[in-house]
């Protein structure tokens, strides 16, 4: 569906980002920290059949076009369900059963089965932004309208962009994340200073159990990554989903497996080989770095060692951020054990509007009230850190 909206700008709904030269979508996506709006990440995940109709997700990504140039896009996907999302949304869910309203189909924006903060509408960087957001906006409320969808939602949003959506109407959900931040430490010593005196034993105590199963561990990057570790993750993603996620192996093998021609330069691996076999790792977690930024997100292992996942997720690629001058460290979605390891709960927003009148007022008139015990949520797990008072 292609319209004119103005003399200037012309808007296309696309099915497929493939669609989409590379080239044009990257100039608009490169320039930010996040590397999960890159072309290559969002294609990968169409083309590995990962997030497709039949998977519940369709790809719907909305481009605004000046002649044949690229000058606005959003990643964007009609949802039959919430899975894969890591907002849970199971109150306005509720909330649309009892209000007898159909909640699904809803529009969603976010890089599908990731909850790293940065969500944002891509935008060259000489163009009217604010004009623009407005462009995207108007298409986006007419689409929905026009495809009955019950509302529209964007997750993990770069905390700079949610101002300019909740001045066009959206409404500002509070979540948290645990996130490590780099306070010019030099060494691993340095991350261990902040803790109190027996935290940092629970850590050199955690690290030492690793050393003492004969785990060694290495870390590699980018280009020096060797092919056959790439058919690996998808194994110890899978080993881990099975164990602990039952219904949540969202990526396929061919998702893997093409990271290694078209995106390993932005990944980083650390692997546990044991004393006899150096060459078929026994654990390992997958990262991804872009800029100052690294991002945890997935882990597995083939036998169970003590520590190992501590080691491997956290520990190992904090000592690598450090000798790289890694400013921010997300290691993915997760629980409190991530807090008894220097990592704090830390804001991040979802941005949301509903078409229907009911749930709009109620979400406009209890949202504040949400948002205020989250944060209070937050500020508790954040008085309870295992920091040194000194």
């Amino acid at each position: 569906m292609v319209e004119q909206i103005k003399p200037q700008y012309f808007i296309a709904w696309i099915q497929k980002i493939a669609e989409i030269p590379k080239s044009a979508w990257d100039e608009l996506a490169q320039t930010l920290k996040t590397p999960f709006l890159e072309w290559e990440w969002l294609n990968n995940i169409e083309i590995s059949r990962s997030a497709i109709p039949s998977t519940g997700w369709q790809p719907n990504h909305l481009t605004i076009w000046r002649d044949k140039q690229l000058i606005g896009a959003a990643p964007l996907y009609i949802k039959s369900h919430s899975y894969g999302e890591f907002v849970f949304d199971y109150q306005w869910t509720n909330l649309s059963h009892r209000l007898g309203v159909p909640y699904y189909p809803k529009l969603l924006g976010m890089t599908p089965f990731t909850p790293a903060v940065g969500y944002r509408f891509l935008i060259a960087p000489k163009e009217d932004e604010a004009e623009i957001t407005q462009l995207m906006i108007t298409a986006i409320d007419h689409f929905c309208d026009h495809n009955r969808l019950s509302g529209c939602h964007f997750l993990f949003v770069d905390p700079d962009w949610r101002q300019l959506m909740e001045n066009n109407g959206f409404s500002s959900w509070l979540h948290h994340s645990y996130i490590w931040s780099n306070k010019g430490f030099k060494s691993f010593d340095d991350y261990l200073a902040i803790f109190n005196a027996n935290q940092r034993r629970n850590i050199k105590r955690e690290r030492k159990a690793v050393t003492k199963a004969g785990l060694q561990m290495k870390t590699f990057i980018g280009e020096d990554i060797p092919h056959d570790l790439f058919p690996l993750i998808y194994k110890f993603y899978s080993s881990t989903c099975e164990k602990f996620d039952w219904g949540s192996q969202y990526l396929t093998s061919k998702f893997f497996e093409r990271l290694y021609p078209y995106y390993r330069h932005r990944i980083v691996l650390v692997a546990a080989y044991t004393e006899d076999n150096n060459e078929c790792p026994v654990g390992m977690s997958f990262c991804l770095r872009k800029k100052k930024n690294l991002y945890g997100r997935y882990w597995g292992c083939l036998e169970e060692y003590d520590c190992l996942h501590f080691e491997a997720c956290y520990y190992q690629p904090i000592q690598w951020a450090i000798q790289e001058g890694i400013s921010i460290f997300d290691p993915g979605a997760g629980g409190l054990h991530k807090q008894r390891r220097g990592f704090v709960a830390t804001p991040n927003y979802s941005l949301h509007r509903f078409y229907d009148q009911k749930m709009s007022q109620i979400l406009r008139l209890y949202i504040g009230e949400v948002n205020k015990m989250e944060q209070e949520k937050i500020d508790t797990i954040n008085e309870n850190l295992p920091f040194s008072q000194h």
